[in-house]
């Protein structure tokens, strides 16, 4: 049959007044309960039997089933959760079986909404259903219960199907007035019909006897669903604060609430449930635009604060109350919805299109539209924080839960919120667009699929933060940032109890705190010596010390990273004196040189000895981790005044993935030298493991520092090729670079993802003295903690104590492999690529004794 083909109804004199259903029309019926609908939808079902259709009934609701079991209709169960994409994409891939000119009936709409707890994402899952349905020729009955709905849903499904039916009864008369009628008109098709079911009669109403008993009964039922405008979303909360206003208990409203925006996760919901007041959820609902869940790193960061507040006091006092606003995780479908991406979201969601088609995804992502309504409350947040700088960070449904950290997968950006009103709206619309499109980097999406969430609705919700701080001059930071961990994987200080927690602590933004950034290290804290240091010279703390300091810039908009002269004289004397320390050393050998200059660095000595602070930092960190029943790691700030009164802002909460060693190794000692590769005592960072190695990717030091700056981000990019190459091949893989992994900075080291070396069993980071290149391995960074949940081997070789044995020559005379992957890369004289299977290396390492050893 071709499309638009007339078909019948099994009500004859209906398909006179409405021109007949059409091949490719979806039909709405609003009713008041489903035996209206069943009116319309059995003589539909009688006439598509007799015409030897192809018949399914799409049954998800709990209401009883509009169809009875028989052999002409095809019964599809689909199971209603609360995962749209899952259910959305469960519907699309029966009707794609089911092929051209299928007649439908679905269950009913308003189910969804009990289900989603929203309107919005059921507009939603008709606005994607309704299109796919159209153009396979198909014919769909839908039935929708009247009042249960927002005016912007319904409208949602107006604009989407090719007619809308409303369906009105009394004892006595049914009566169905048509709201839309596409691409069909006559002079009395929209006017208030009379249906008799008995007779099959359906005529217009045109005397005004009948017509005002129409209006009668349409006045009923109206009044009955006073309260359509309100989404059923904002309804059940405008309920639940009526009630608790009222004195009313609300516990199980209260559940409801924290089950529907909260979280998924069934731990962090019994914890939410546990310390969170009602007036906790109506702050959240307030604070929020659209509909759906805040995310983990929103849940987890409301989460921490109201156990501080509940077991703490005196640190609940010192915390800086935040003013944070949340994006719904419906949001995030609505705009790929509304911008028609629907069709490349399900297409990137197959094995073939998963990464494939991941970058053309996040272009579309990049280049969509939000809608005016979303635009006006985005204004709103922007008039709310005036011209004070915000993030925009990053809350997937999965992000910051028990299991999946999902450290720095996803993008956070700053908005300076300097400039014209236009221009700030543009600015934090494309702060939320860039936070859409991470979600389809290469790192996410490879995360994902190693630990199995591939097929997972991973929905984006953002939490949106003023950043906390104060103005020097043009800059804008906070004194002092950092990561707090409530149990220290590893214990830099010989020393310090792993169990008292750590911080690693930044002057200004806390990006350097979580990044390998050039010539910046952070201020290790040891919460039980926070003042120590592994550095015993003046020299090396100004050496390893923080080197640049992150602030907003407000005169050029944007973030800017900053040598510590170029903001030092905008920083206030107080404030350089807990910051700053000087090196007494370097000052007194310039003056030996005639030269009174003053040098200081960054070490944060005021903040960490500070007894107060650091104690309520590790009470803080305790709390919570006492709760969780799990260490955690958590991101903050520190401000302090001109009278040394301080604040601290909890930005981030999630639980901490530690490695656990559960058996030691022992590393053989009866191995001649000149088979030792590597071996070295307290370099490693990992767990106790004796395995072969069957693949070595070495970087030549020397020959990679000599290359042009511009060509480094080659070798980087080849590496995550051979790591991509070797995926899921069993192989047992070392990568050897010289410097720092994981870095932004090609003068560090290579700037390698961790996509890029994900399938390595061991990196090795390797320092050249003669290039300036230096290991470091960044606890509490993002890398960090990728390589501790993908249970890969740090080392690194040092030209100092702690490397026994390192003889890389050893490897040259083996073929270089290179060529096998790219013949034509060119860089085959500085990554080598070497197969070792034949050569019974091997790798042990000791945990315990902290004692590697790699034979070949």
């Amino acid at each position: 049959m071709a499309a638009f083909d007339r078909i019948l109804s099994g009500i004859p004199e209906m398909d006179t007044a409405l021109d007949n259903i059409r091949l490719g029309d979806n039909v709405v019926w609003r009713v008041s309960e489903l035996s209206e609908f069943r009116l319309f939808m059995e003589p539909y079902l009688r006439q598509a039997i007799a015409d030897g259709r192809n018949i399914i009934y799409f049954r998800f609701a709990s209401h009883e089933p509009l169809v009875e079991n028989c052999p002409e209709v095809k019964t599809i169960e689909v199971p209603l959760s609360h995962r749209f994409e899952t259910f959305t994409v469960d519907i699309h891939n029966e009707i794609e079986k089911s092929g051209r000119d299928a007649f439908y009936i679905f269950d009913c709409l308003s189910e969804l909404q009990a289900m989603w707890a929203t309107d919005l994402m059921m507009g939603n899952f008709f606005r994607v259903t309704c299109p796919f349905l159209f153009i396979l020729d198909t014919v769909a009955f839908f039935p929708i219960i009247r009042g249960k709905h927002s005016v912007h849903a319904i409208n949602k499904i107006l604009d989407t199907t090719q007619l809308f039916l409303d369906v009105y009864s009394d004892k006595k008369n049914v009566y169905v007035r048509p709201e839309k009628v596409w691409n069909r008109n006559s002079d009395t098709m929209f006017l208030p019909h009379t249906y008799e079911p008995e007779s099959g009669r359906f005529r217009p109403i045109l005397d005004g006897v009948k017509s005002s008993r129409f209006y009668q009964v349409l006045g009923n039922a109206q009044r009955s669903a006073d309260e359509q405008f309100m989404d059923s979303w904002d309804r059940s909360f405008k309920k639940a604060k009526v009630l608790y206003e009222n004195g009313v208990d609300i516990t199980e409203q209260c559940s409801n609430m924290c089950n529907i925006m909260m979280t998924r996760d069934a731990k962090m919901r019994q914890m939410v449930k546990k310390h969170f007041r009602p007036e906790d959820y109506f702050s959240v609902r307030d604070h929020m635009i659209g509909t759906g869940m805040i995310g983990g790193k929103a849940c987890g960061m409301l989460l921490a604060r109201a156990i501080i507040r509940n077991t703490e006091p005196d640190i609940n006092e010192v915390l800086e109350p935040h003013d944070s606003f949340y994006v719904g995780s419906d949001v995030y479908y609505t705009y790929i919805v509304d911008n028609n991406f629907w069709d490349m979201r399900i297409k990137q969601r197959t094995e073939e299109g998963y990464f494939a088609l991941a970058d053309e995804f996040a272009k579309q992502l990049m280049n969509g539209r939000f809608s005016d309504e979303m635009r006006e409350q985005l204004n709103r947040i922007i008039e709310y924080y005036g011209q004070d700088p915000y993030i925009v960070r990053s809350s997937s449904i999965l992000e910051d839960g028990f299991g999946n950290a999902f450290a720095g997968k996803y993008e956070s950006v700053f908005c300076a919120n300097r400039g014209t009103p236009e221009e700030r709206l543009e600015e934090f619309e494309k702060a939320i667009k860039t936070v859409y499109a991470s979600t389809m980097s290469l790192s996410a999406l490879d995360y994902r699929k190693r630990r199995g969430l591939d097929k997972r609705d991973e929905q984006m919700s953002l939490l949106i933060q003023r950043v906390s701080g104060s103005y020097y001059g043009a800059y804008y930071m906070p004194c002092a940032a950092g990561v707090g961990y409530s149990y220290s994987p590893y214990s830099f200080l010989k020393s310090s109890d792993q169990s008292a927690g750590m911080l690693r602590l930044v002057m200004g933004l806390g990006t350097s705190a979580v990044d390998r950034t050039e010539g910046s290290y952070p201020r290790l804290v040891s919460l039980d010596m926070p003042e120590k240091t592994v550095y015993s010279t003046y020299a090396d703390r100004h050496r390893f010390s923080q080197g640049k300091v992150e602030v907003i810039n407000t005169s050029i908009h944007d973030l800017e990273r900053l040598p510590l002269r170029t903001i030092e004289p905008e920083i206030p004397e107080y404030l350089q004196n807990i910051l700053l320390e000087h090196d007494f050393d370097a000052e007194s050998r310039l003056r030996e040189m005639g030269r009174r200059v003053s040098s200081t660095f960054i070490s944060c000595k005021g903040l960490v000895s500070n007894k107060t602070l650091m104690s309520q930092m590790q009470r803080m960190l305790r709390c919570i981790q006492d709760e969780y029943e799990y260490p955690v790691d958590t991101e903050f700030t520190i401000n302090v005044s001109d009278s040394g009164e301080y604040s601290v802002d909890l930005l981030q909460c999630r639980p901490l993935q530690v490695l656990k060693d559960k058996s030691g190794v022992a590393v053989p000692d009866n191995i001649p030298q000149e088979h030792i590769l590597l071996e070295s005592k307290g370099a490693s960072m990992g767990l106790s493991k004796a395995s072969k190695l069957d693949i070595i990717v070495y970087v030549d030091p020397v020959v990679y520092y000599n290359m042009p700056y511009s060509e480094k981000n080659t070798v980087a990019k080849m590496i995550g090729r051979i790591n991509w190459t070797y995926r899921s091949s069993g192989k047992h893989m070392m990568l050897m670079v010289p410097g720092r992994v994981g870095t932004s900075s090609p003068e560090l080291g290579v700037p390698t993802t961790f996509a890029d070396i994900s399938e390595f069993d061991v990196v090795c980071e390797m320092e050249e003295a003669r290039a300036g290149y230096n290991p470091e391995l960044s606890y509490g960074s993002h890398i960090f903690q990728d390589l501790v949940e993908a249970e890969i081997l740090y080392t690194a070789v040092f030209n100092n104590s702690k490397t026994l044995h390192f003889a890389p020559e050893k490897l040259k005379g083996l073929r270089n492999m290179l060529e096998d992957i790219d013949e034509n890369s060119g860089l085959d004289d500085v990554i080598h690529v070497y197969d070792v299977s034949r050569c019974k290396c091997e790798l042990f390492n000791d945990i315990r004794n902290e004692h590697l050893l790699i034979t070949i």
